[in-house]
């Protein structure tokens, strides 16, 4: 069973996503991998609360499309331009910044400093690749099945390869994000940690 949020934490855990990672930001390999653990699930469920109505949606959707790189995931994070990267995680995270980033680096045991130079290290990449499975969602019923490599970081024909209609039992966004969940959606606490509720904001914009 895949979701956004699994093949995100897959793609951004990847060696050379991690290596590209460590060497934007000086911080550790593990430290990284640690970090991204908790911030990446937080993140995704913050992004969900702030696209649960159509004017958080509609903003998320336009910053989305100012991120559509689709060059491999560490090359992203090696370009990244982390004042943008820091912009993007105080819009997510808003007047809850402070307490969030404590949060993860608290359960990370690292300092405060290296959760904001990952995060902000991380985010442009972080939005190409949601535009990128958003992109791939609404083009669901045309995809034809791919297998899914992430050996090089998330791309667009991974995402497709996720979101893949099942037109025989599935239609729609229902079953864009059955599919995804590998079995019927359910709005359900689970779907909005794992990026499903998420995704579904954006398609119902995009149809």
């Amino acid at each position: 069973m895949n979701n956004l949020l699994q093949v995100l934490m897959n793609s951004f855990t990847q060696q050379s996503s991690v290596d590209a990672t460590s060497q934007k930001t000086g911080v550790k390999g593990v430290s990284v991998l640690t970090i991204l653990s908790y911030a990446l699930p937080l993140i995704i469920r913050f992004m969900t609360k702030n696209a649960s109505d159509d004017d958080g949606a509609r903003s998320l959707l336009s910053a989305l499309n100012q991120h559509t790189s689709t060059r491999a995931m560490p090359e992203q994070i090696a370009a990244a331009d982390t004042k943008d990267g820091a912009a993007i995680i105080r819009h997510i995270f808003g007047d809850s910044q402070e307490s969030a980033v404590s949060e993860i680096a608290s359960k990370a045991n690292v300092p405060a400093a290296d959760v904001t130079k990952v995060l902000a290290s991380i985010a442009p990449t972080l939005l190409s690749s949601l535009s990128a499975a958003a992109n791939a969602g609404s083009q669901a019923q045309a995809s034809q099945k791919k297998g899914v490599d992430l050996s090089d970081g998330i791309d667009l024909s991974d995402l497709a390869a996720i979101f893949q209609s099942t037109q025989s039992a599935n239609s729609g966004i229902g079953g864009i994000l059955g599919t995804l969940l590998g079995g019927a959606p359910q709005q359900t606490a689970s779907a909005k940690d794992d990026g499903t509720a998420l995704l579904s904001s954006l398609l119902s914009l995009m149809k």
